[in-house]
């Protein structure tokens, strides 16, 4: 990819207000985007998520009345319900440590220092749901991204009333809670904000080099 394809995407995109409820992203091409969600990097690299896919039409207009009436999530080919674990525990921490055995191969006592250092952050408070919800923000920037580069549309959305959406979900037994949503598809021909410009500030006034 060039530099020029990449701004050329990057500034093709906006936030969807109307996607067109009749077009399905292909499999293959939502396959590469659920990816992208894994491949997302976090902080420590404990990836404190659970990205949930909805795609049933029913589920999806229960949740509209709980999101300001906003049709994108109803409307969209499918909608990312980005949600975190309410508090990180030691098992977690362990069962990351695994993974990395499992993955890298070494041994678990290789990694004591590394488990030291996260259990000296979790001992003092900062693997807070805040803390997960901001790791949630870098997988939306990361997936909107990934869907720019194929010409996916998305929307960005904090407006929904969280116990709501943790309630329907079932996420309370699962010790989860709603961090941010991301419908994907295809634009409406209907939808005015796909062709109006692009509002910035200029470059010089948000980036400063010393």
């Amino acid at each position: 990819m060039t530099t020029p394809e990449l701004l050329d995407a990057l500034n093709w995109r906006y936030a969807t207000k109307a996607f067109d409820a009749s077009k399905i992203i292909p499999a293959d091409t939502w396959s590469a985007l659920e990816e992208s969600l894994v491949l997302t990097p976090s902080s420590f690299g404990l990836q404190p998520w659970k990205f949930l896919v909805i795609q049933d039409k029913a589920l999806r207009e229960s949740l509209v009345p709980h999101a300001w009436g906003q049709r994108q999530i109803a409307d969209c080919s499918h909608l990312v319900v980005m949600t975190v674990k309410k508090s990180l525990s030691v098992a977690d921490i362990d069962a990351f440590l695994a993974r990395i055995v499992e993955v890298r191969g070494g041994t678990a006592d290789a990694l004591l220092g590394y488990r030291k250092m996260m259990l000296g952050s979790h001992e003092q408070g900062f693997m807070s749901t805040d803390w997960a919800k901001k790791q949630a923000y870098i997988a939306l920037g990361q997936f909107m991204a990934a869907c720019a580069l194929l010409k996916i549309d998305t929307c960005p959305m904090e407006g929904f009333v969280g116990p709501k959406f943790d309630e329907i979900l079932g996420l309370e037994a699962q010790g989860l809670t709603t961090a941010v949503l991301c419908p994907a598809g295809y634009r409406s021909v209907d939808d005015k904000y796909a062709v109006i410009p692009k509002v910035r500030f200029a470059a010089k006034d948000v980036i400063e080099h010393r």
